[in-house]
């Protein structure tokens, strides 16, 4: 039947499939569940697995092996990266708002995170030796180690679903360009559009085992939500 719904509980609350709508938990958005692993060297919800998979297998057959760097991130797994981050460049004599301001120029704070949501992706070319950050623009550009892999990801990746999230272009605000990171736009566009309905992004400011976080005032929270959680590619709104 056109209009049948189904019902299922996901994560402790009701998962609702149908007219390509649903809804999910507040703990799937904040990164605070844990997601089983869906292949040797990623986790991702299933249904993003599944084309990740079949766009890995089309890479390979033109000779483009995918190693994935990073994919599902929880909540505690971020507040960790954020932690370090905040401890080291304030260490190093930095302000604690402008380590917070060199933190967000890649990292996110925890529970605004798009890999919490086990939908996006950080993707480097496989057998392939590089030097300093395996992560670093350089080496998809100009010649550099994974330019092959953005090359094909760029042709081929929407065709699985997957959208580079933070394109380089200067008109967008927030995170700075990353080639390596995509997000399985069936899914992360639906739970965007929750997050903002809910506006969770107010729940992270309460959260004092963040490192700074009186410094995470609301003007802040209302800049940071405008320019780095909505900053990004607009097929993804």
């Amino acid at each position: 039947m056109k209009y049948l719904t189904l019902l299922f509980l996901f994560f402790g609350t009701t998962l609702v499939l149908g007219q390509d709508n649903f809804t999910v938990a507040d703990s799937l958005l904040l990164g605070r569940y844990t997601l089983a692993a869906q292949g040797e060297d990623f986790k991702l919800q299933p249904e993003a697995a599944k084309a990740f998979t079949a766009m890995r297998k089309a890479a390979l057959n033109d000779s483009i092996r995918i190693n994935v760097v990073s994919s599902f991130r929880s909540y505690s797994s971020q507040k960790r990266i954020w932690n370090r981050k905040y401890k080291r460049f304030v260490a190093s004599g930095m302000s604690p708002t402008a380590a917070i301001e060199k933190i967000i120029e890649y990292s996110t704070l925890p529970g605004t995170s798009r890999h919490h949501w086990g939908t996006d992706i950080d993707l480097v070319l496989g057998n392939v030796e590089v030097e300093g950050d395996i992560l670093s623009e350089t080496h998809f550009h100009d010649g550099g180690a994974f330019e092959k892999l953005r090359l094909w990801l760029e042709k081929n990746a929407v065709t699985y679903g997957f959208v580079l999230v933070y394109t380089r272009d200067n008109s967008r605000k927030g995170f700075f360009y990353e080639p390596w990171h995509y997000s399985y736009a069936p899914l992360s566009k639906a739970y965007l559009k929750q997050y903002r309905e809910r506006n969770l992004i107010q729940k992270m400011a309460q959260d004092t085992s963040i490192f700074g976080h009186e410094y995470l005032s609301k003007a802040f929270m209302e800049k940071y939500y405008a320019a780095n959680v909505l900053g990004i590619n607009p097929t993804l709104k």
